[in-house]
């Protein structure tokens, strides 16, 4: 395993990140195809044992239950210093008034829930999950500021926003000398590059770190295009993001089927190196499920693609409406 800094950042991550979303009681939340407690733990340590040392999680994955699961395993696993642990606020937690949303009572509040189902005193890198159009941008910056004066947080993110809405961010921590983000985490791989026109230059000229989410587009690029997963059938919010531009994105898809036949590999590797290639990339946060997924893409960050290949790869790509 590569060892890369977040960002700008002095802090060394894995070039893999393992996304905990696939993490959390099934009875709890939102998706049926989640991992209980005991089927989760052999994955968290085989990514472990495989050198990643860059988790990431939500409050709001399966109810909270994907901290409290990756919080245990990790304390059972491994030492605390030994790890980077990232988790978001921003979803609603609870029913009525102030039980969602990135004011100040909202961010202090769940980073309190977040770190006692994490069992830690504090997490490498704090997240907003979404942007919040009720809250001024400088109520949000100044919370997050104090979460990392306080000690609960070392550094802070952010996730799923415009361009021109992540630069106002930058620039009025910036200007009151607050805490600055210093990672994105967005929605990028080979079905969906919207990212390219504007995020990635912003990010590449503020040396921000970029962690995409869904590199293998929900499992899309990995498989047939007329096969389907429970997860896919089940994945509402899934459904949204690539329903669109069928025609073109099945052309994708068999075109990553054409480059990982040539190479002898699984497609899951030729989409994934597709994603660690781009700069600037720090880690894509890859899920897994089975043993095999990890190995899949621990193997994706030593094959190269030509120039040639990625050509390939991207010529068949349309525009996509913003989605994520």
């Amino acid at each position: 395993m590569d060892y890369v800094k977040l960002g700008s950042t002095g802090l060394d991550v894995s070039r893999l990140c393992l996304g905990c979303m696939t993490f959390g009681e099934p009875s709890r939340g939102a998706h049926s195809w989640t991992l209980d407690d005991e089927k989760s733990r052999p994955i968290i340590k085989r990514a472990l044992d495989l050198g990643i040392n860059f988790f990431d999680t939500a409050n709001i994955y399966s109810d909270g239950t994907s901290e409290e699961i990756v919080g245990r395993a990790l304390k059972d696993f491994t030492t605390r210093d030994a790890v980077v642990i990232a988790t978001k606020a921003w979803a609603r937690m609870r029913p009525g008034p102030n039980g969602q949303g990135l004011s100040r009572r909202a961010i202090m509040t769940e980073i309190d829930n977040s770190l006692r189902r994490l069992g830690t005193d504090y997490v490498d890198l704090y997240q907003i999950h979404r942007t919040d159009p009720l809250t001024p941008i400088e109520e949000t910056m100044e919370a997050l500021h104090d979460v990392v004066k306080a000690g609960k947080a070392r550094y802070i993110g952010a996730s799923n926003m415009a361009a021109w809405e992540f630069a106002k961010a930058l620039y009025v921590a910036e200007l009151n000398g607050w805490t600055r983000f210093v990672t994105m985490q967005d929605h990028l791989n080979l079905l969906y590059r919207e990212e390219e026109r504007e995020m990635l230059p912003l990010c590449r000229a503020e040396g921000i770190g970029v962690l995409p989410w869904s590199p293998l587009a929900r499992g899309r690029l990995t498989r047939d295009w007329n096969q389907t997963s429970e997860r896919q059938e089940t994945d509402l919010f899934g459904k949204t993001l690539y329903t669109a531009t069928l025609d073109a994105d099945r052309q994708v898809v068999e075109q990553v089927a054409k480059v990982a036949k040539a190479r002898g590999v699984p497609r899951a590797q030729v989409a994934l190196a597709w994603v660690a290639q781009k700069l600037p990339v720090t880690a894509p946060i890859v899920g897994a499920s089975k043993l095999q997924h990890l190995d899949d893409a621990v193997a994706a960050l030593s094959l190269k693609l030509t120039p040639e290949e990625i050509a390939a790869l991207e010529e068949p790509y349309v525009p996509h409406r913003v989605a994520g």
